[in-house]
């Protein structure tokens, strides 16, 4: 009976202290401060720039189709066989040229027995046509030994003083077209020569609601026919502003809100709203807020962020 009571009182004795280090090792956790990870602060990559204070120039460029305006029809003024062509297409004639002869049907046949009746009737001589302007030959419809009759074309001679540009104007931008204002004209080869404005065509077209407008080149041109010219139409220049790249101006959806990212210190970026005024090919004028040549304005790596991020910035 001894026995059986040491036993149940030593193990109880043991339990008694186990249950005591548990409570100790939870006390002591509980009393530990749990460590928090701290989260690493990122940084945007950016390039910036700053703002631009050089002239700021609008415009626009217009397709416009070098041309002929007048076409000089060589017509036979009789019927009969041509007996000689002196042109062929592409030619440079002048003015008074000779181009064609030709003799009648009744020359042909009876001039030389009436020359030789009464010699000084001169009967059957050849008939001469000339070149009524200077210009290209655009096209030589007979050759030697044809029969033609009275009125039939015989060569089409594009008239060089009637050589122009023609403009397809969009009507909306007439107040900025006036009449012997010079316009640069772009060639496809990278050439570029000022034209002056002529004259308006008196329509507009009812589909487009363009106006043609007709541009004389400045100083004379060896220009194909049928060339593809851009022309340039300024319309705003201010030579006092304050711009920036198209890249560093954002905007929402609608574009009815415009801002940039501005450095406020070395890491930090925040959002500027602005108001826009002139904008070209790839600047923008910023009419408010004043920016200032040392301002730092995010020019890559300002897409999609919060209105303040931190930035490193790759370029100074």
């Amino acid at each position: 009976m001894k026995l059986i009571t040491g036993n149940l009182m030593n193990r109880n004795m043991r339990n008694y202290f186990i249950s005591l280090v548990l409570l100790s090792v939870v006390f002591v956790s509980c009393n530990k401060k749990v460590e928090v990870e701290k989260v690493a602060e990122t940084s945007v990559p950016v390039t910036i720039t700053r703002i631009d204070t050089t002239a700021l120039e609008s415009f626009i460029d217009l397709n416009a189709t070098a041309t002929y305006l007048i076409k000089n029809t060589i017509k036979s003024n009789a019927t009969g066989y041509i007996e000689l062509v002196n042109v062929v297409s592409n030619d440079y004639v002048k003015n008074g040229q000779v181009l064609f002869s030709l003799k009648t049907r009744e020359a042909k046949v009876l001039g030389n027995t009436i020359n030789k009746i009464d010699p000084s009737l001169n009967f059957g001589k050849a008939i001469i046509l000339r070149a009524t302007s200077d210009g290209f030959v655009n096209a030589v419809n007979v050759q030697k030994g044809d029969y033609v009759q009275d009125g039939d074309p015989l060569a089409i001679i594009n008239d060089t003083k009637s050589f122009s540009i023609v403009l397809s104007l969009p009507y909306e931008l007439k107040k900025y077209v006036t009449i012997n204002k010079v316009l640069n004209a772009f060639l496809p080869d990278g050439t570029i020569i000022p034209t002056r404005v002529d004259k308006f065509m008196p329509t507009v077209d009812p589909t487009s609601q363009t106006q043609n407008v007709i541009l004389k080149c400045v100083n004379q041109q060896n220009i194909p026919e049928n060339l593809i010219v851009k022309i340039r139409i300024d319309k705003a220049v201010d030579n006092k502003t304050i711009s920036l790249p198209k890249s560093a101006v954002l905007s929402d959806e609608t574009e009815t809100d415009f801002w940039i990212m501005k450095m406020i210190n070395n890491t930090t970026a925040v959002k500027v709203s602005i108001k826009k005024g002139i904008e070209t090919a790839n600047k923008i004028e910023i009419l408010s807020p004043k920016l200032e040549p040392d301002d730092k304005i995010l020019l890559t790596g300002n897409y999609g962020v919060a209105d303040t991020i931190k930035v490193k910035i790759l370029n100074k």
